[in-house]
C-alpha cells in the first residue's frame, strides 16, 4: 500500500496556522507594520520607529482616531455609542463591564457557555455584584448554547459570543429586556452585527484585529458615568477614558497601529460582509469534512458550531500518532486541541486564507483513504 506523504504531496511554501491566538494576520499587514518599526527608506513618523513616537505626537493621535473610525465604519456603530481602544484584555474587561455596566440591583446575569464566561463571573463577584448563573451548558461539558431561561430583575446579562476553547458560538442573540454586555473577543469582525443590540461590546485585539496589547470597547453613551459602584478606580472607569479619547495614559501604541493597518485591509478587501463570506466557506468546507469523514467527529452541537473555532476528535484513538505526524508534515501548527475537550481544534480567524482549509481537508480525505484500503 502506498503511503500518503503530504511533503510530496504539497509545495509547503508557508506554514498554516490554525492556533487559537494570538493573531495570525495577512501578510501585507506584518509588511506594513514592520516598515513601521524600521523604515531604511526616510521613516513615515519624521525618522523615528512607532515604536518610540509620543503618543501624543500628532502622528499617533491621527492612528488612534483612524482606528476608531474604521470600527465605527466596519461595524456601523451608531452615533451614540464610544469606542476606546485600551489596555489588559478581555481578562481586565470581566471587572471593567461588571464595574460600569452596575445598577441600582447590583446585580448581573450570565449565561455560562465556558471557561471565558466562568472568569467573567469570578470578576463581576470582585467586584461587589450579585452573580446569577441565569443559564449554562456546563452539564454537556459546554458542547452547546443553552438557550432557554427566566429573566429576573438585573443591571444587564453577560455573554460570550464565541467560545475558543469548546468551539461553541451564538448564532441568534438571547431575547432580553435588559442591557446586554458581551465578550466579542474571538468572532468580532469575522461577521456583520447589529451594535445597537448590545450596551457594552468588549474584545482584545489579539484574534481578529490585531496583536495583543489592545483591547476594543464599544460602549453605548448612556451607560457612561451610570454605575452604582462609585468611585470607580480611574482607569476602570470607561467614562474617564472616554474623556481622554482612549489616551488617559500611555496607549498600546503599536497594537492600535497594526490594528488600524488590519482594519483598513479589511475594509479595502470587501469590509465585513465579504469577510462573513470567506468565513461561512472555511467553516462549510471544514465541518462538511469531519462530518463525512469515518475518521473524525465533531464535539460541539451542530446547531451551535463555531465558525471560528472547530473542535473535532479522532473515532479512533490509536490512529493519533500516524495522524499527528501527517499534519504537523504539511506544514500546519496550531492544531492540538484545548485540555479541557482533547482531540484537535481549528481555529480560521479572518486572515486564515480558505488555501490553508484546504490543506487540512485534503490530508484528511487521505488519510482515511490510507486505512480504507
Amino acid at each position: 500500500m502506498k503511503k500518503f506523504d503530504p511533503k510530496k504531496e504539497f509545495i509547503m511554501s508557508k506554514t498554516h496556522n490554525f492556533g487559537a491566538g494570538p493573531c495570525i494576520l495577512p501578510q501585507i499587514v506584518f509588511e506594513q507594520a514592520s516598515k513601521g518599526v524600521f523604515d531604511p527608506d526616510g521613516g513615515q513618523f519624521n525618522g523615528l520607529s512607532i515604536l518610540e513616537i509620543s503618543h501624543r505626537s500628532e502622528a499617533f493621535v491621527s492612528i488612534m482616531e483612524e482606528a476608531r473610525g474604521l470600527v465605527r465604519e466596519l461595524l456601523e456603530v451608531p452615533d451614540n455609542y464610544t469606542v476606546l481602544f485600551l489596555q489588559g484584555g478581555a481578562s481586565l474587561g470581566f471587572l471593567i463591564n461588571a464595574m460600569n455596566m452596575a445598577g441600582a440591583h447590583r446585580k448581573a446575569g450570565y449565561i455560562n457557555t465556558g471557561a471565558w464566561s466562568t472568569k467573567a463571573m469570578k470578576e463581576a463577584k470582585v467586584a461587589g455584584l450579585e452573580v446569577i448563573e441565569i443559564a449554562s451548558s456546563s452539564d454537556q461539558n459546554f458542547n452547546y448554547i443553552p438557550k432557554d431561561f427566566e429573566v429576573e430583575e438585573l443591571d444587564f446579562i453577560h455573554m460570550t459570543s464565541n467560545n475558543t476553547i469548546f468551539g461553541t458560538q451564538f448564532h441568534d442573540l438571547p431575547k432580553v429586556n435588559v442591557p446586554l454586555v458581551c465578550d466579542m473577543s474571538s468572532d468580532i469582525f469575522s461577521k456583520k452585527i447589529d451594535v445597537s443590540k448590545f450596551d457594552l461590546i468588549y474584545a482584545g485585539a489579539q484574534k481578529n484585529v490585531g496583536p495583543a496589547g489592545a483591547t476594543l470597547y464599544i460602549v453605548k453613551n448612556d451607560c457612561l458615568n451610570q454605575s452604582s459602584l462609585k468611585p470607580i478606580p480611574s482607569y476602570l472607569d470607561l467614562n474617564v477614558h472616554a474623556g481622554k479619547d482612549s489616551m488617559f495614559n500611555t496607549p498600546p501604541v503599536f497594537s492600535v497601529y497594526v490594528s488600524m493597518l488590519n482594519l483598513r485591509h479589511l475594509k479595502a478587501t470587501g469590509a465585513v460582509a465579504e469577510m462573513e463570506k470567506v468565513n461561512n466557506m472555511k467553516a462549510s468546507e471544514l465541518y462538511a469534512e469531519i462530518d463525512r469523514n469515518s475518521l473524525f467527529k465533531g464535539t460541539a452541537a451542530k446547531e451551535d458550531r463555531s465558525k471560528m473555532n472547530v473542535t473535532f476528535v479522532l473515532t479512533d484513538e490509536s490512529k493519533k500518532e500516524v495522524w499527528d505526524k501527517i499534519w504537523n508534515d504539511a506544514n500546519i501548527v496550531g492544531l492540538k486541541g484545548h485540555r479541557s475537550v482533547g482531540g484537535y481544534r481549528a481555529s480560521m480567524y479572518n486572515a486564515l486564507e480558505l488555501e490553508s482549509v484546504e490543506v487540512l481537508t485534503k490530508i484528511m480525505r487521505d488519510f482515511e483513504a490510507q486505512y480504507q484500503s
